[in-house]
């Protein structure tokens, strides 16, 4: 049973890919990552000796993990509460999450980060489905403090050489569509992020992004809502901060309520 100051591997899955997720930082020596070079999703890393550094960016919560769950994250998560913030540890560490076999990002893959601890991508402007969903997985799943930038088509290549930056949705680019799949199934693909919810949000982008309404019901709605959201924001990043709850919602009814249906007059 997890003590007042935990949160065991069940409770953190339910807020995996969720807005009320806590910042999640991993304090493994550099050994132990070495030895398993995989994230909980959604985390980032940080040296427990300088622990006090840490720029939370007003979270409301911070979950702290090492290996196993003791000394190394409970001190840390300690110096943290003593500081004034709402820290916890991961009951029994990254082992109990790698051993509940629950899904891991693989951090060797994730961009170089800038001086402010954040992955830079760059696409093209104007987005309307996977330059949008695209963004909510990377900010959900692989690094919370991403930033994007959306710029003219021509200017895409070289914006990201000239600011360091990661290209993605671009016409033969890497981080792009692949064959019948499109960015978003890329970025599930490479950095080993699977979940029934997730496979089916992907579907849902895939069909909307590549007009093949065919693939889910859902996916006619999904480009309806995104051309919509389109028309109302001129500024493409705040259409992108728009966008992350058109997709925390899409997320959560992948999750938890495709079973659920509503009629007129209501049943119980």
């Amino acid at each position: 049973m997890a003590s007042p100051t935990e949160i065991s591997v069940s409770q953190l899955a339910r807020l995996i890919g969720t807005a009320a997720c806590p910042l999640l930082v991993d304090v493994r020596i550099d050994e132990d990552f070495d030895d398993d070079p995989r994230l909980i999703p959604g985390a980032v890393r940080h040296r427990f000796s300088d622990i006090n550094s840490l720029n939370s960016k007003n979270s409301a919560k911070i979950v702290i993990y090492c290996k196993k769950g003791h000394k190394i994250s409970q001190g840390a998560a300690a110096i943290l509460r003593a500081d004034g913030f709402d820290a916890e540890t991961l009951e029994g560490g990254q082992f109990a999450w790698r051993d509940a076999d629950m899904p891991m990002v693989d951090a060797l893959k994730i961009p170089k980060l800038n001086a402010d601890a954040q992955s830079v991508w760059v696409t093209r402007q104007r987005p309307k489905i996977d330059r949008i969903a695209s963004p909510w997985l990377i900010r959900r799943f692989i690094d919370p403090n991403a930033q994007f930038l959306f710029v003219a088509a021509s200017q895409v290549q070289n914006v990201a050489e000239k600011f360091d930056a990661t290209a993605f949705d671009t016409h033969g680019g890497f981080w792009s569509h692949e064959g019948e799949n499109c960015t978003f199934d890329k970025l599930l693909s490479e950095f080993g992020l699977k979940s029934e919810a997730l496979d089916r949000l992907a579907r849902i982008v895939r069909g909307a992004d590549t007009d093949k309404h065919d693939l889910a019901p859902e996916c006619a709605g999904l480009l309806a809502a995104s051309l919509g959201l389109s028309r109302i924001y001129r500024d493409d990043t705040a259409q992108l901060e728009a966008g992350m709850l058109l997709y925390d919602s899409f997320y959560r009814w992948a999750r938890d309520a495709v079973d659920e249906g509503h009629d007129w007059p209501a049943t119980a």
